[in-house]
């Protein structure tokens, strides 16, 4: 049930690879699934709407008429709500859309949708990603190879010692239509259930694995 087709450097398969188990979560956790994406989701809006109220709105310092004798309503500010050009009343300020969601849940969520996308058939292993320099051909060669080239999810090990086969690897596949590109260290149910194919190396799945495994 936990293994997964493992392919070589160039795309071509190479077998099968046992994914470790406490990496997966089949029997719970779709609650934190939900929690997890609508959180994700929330952290992304930009909650930038503002509006001006009478008291920040430039002008309406001088009354705009004497309290008495001239026929009109009371004023002291032609920047009161109800005049044109004055203030909002109740509009919206900046403010943050983010919800909590503890580290317990949030590895449960990245456990279960691995598990689930592992269940379906819709992970694939790479030995590593081997680009000597950025090369969107040879990306779109590889996902070809692996039949991977719609919508994949390519999750790099943004931890290794060996940045210049990080960076490669992520330019490669920067300019590669559809392509959702992730790192290991920040990898979340989100990102896993992104696209139809999500595509990770060995050193990648052990930089998840160590975050979100079954603590003994």
């Amino acid at each position: 049930m936990s293994k997964v087709n493992l392919i070589d450097s160039t795309g071509q398969a190479n077998g099968e690879y046992e994914v470790n188990a406490a990496y997966l979560e089949f029997e719970k956790g779709e609650q934190a699934v939900q929690e997890a994406v609508i959180a994700y989701l929330a952290g992304l809006r930009g909650g930038n709407a503002c509006t001006k109220t009478r008291g920040e709105k430039r002008g309406g310092g001088r009354k705009p008429w004497k309290q008495k004798g001239t026929g009109n309503a009371r004023a002291g500010s032609n920047r009161s709500p109800i005049w044109t050009g004055g203030g909002v009343t109740f509009g919206p300020k900046p403010r943050s859309y983010a919800k909590a969601l503890n580290k317990k849940a949030k590895r449960l969520s990245v456990r279960r949708a691995l598990a689930e996308r592992v269940q379906a058939g819709d992970v694939v292993v790479v030995e590593e990603y081997n680009f000597a320099k950025p090369k969107t051909k040879e990306a779109v060669a590889f996902l070809t190879a692996a039949n991977a080239t719609n919508r994949p999810v390519i999750i790099l090990d943004d931890t290794s010692s060996n940045d210049s086969a990080y960076l490669n690897a992520g330019l490669s596949f920067g300019n590669v239509n559809g392509a959702y590109i992730v790192d290991a260290s920040s990898c979340n149910a989100y990102d896993l259930l992104s696209g139809n194919t999500v595509i990770v190396s060995k050193s990648a799945l052990e930089v998840i694995g160590k975050r979100i495994a079954v603590e003994a």
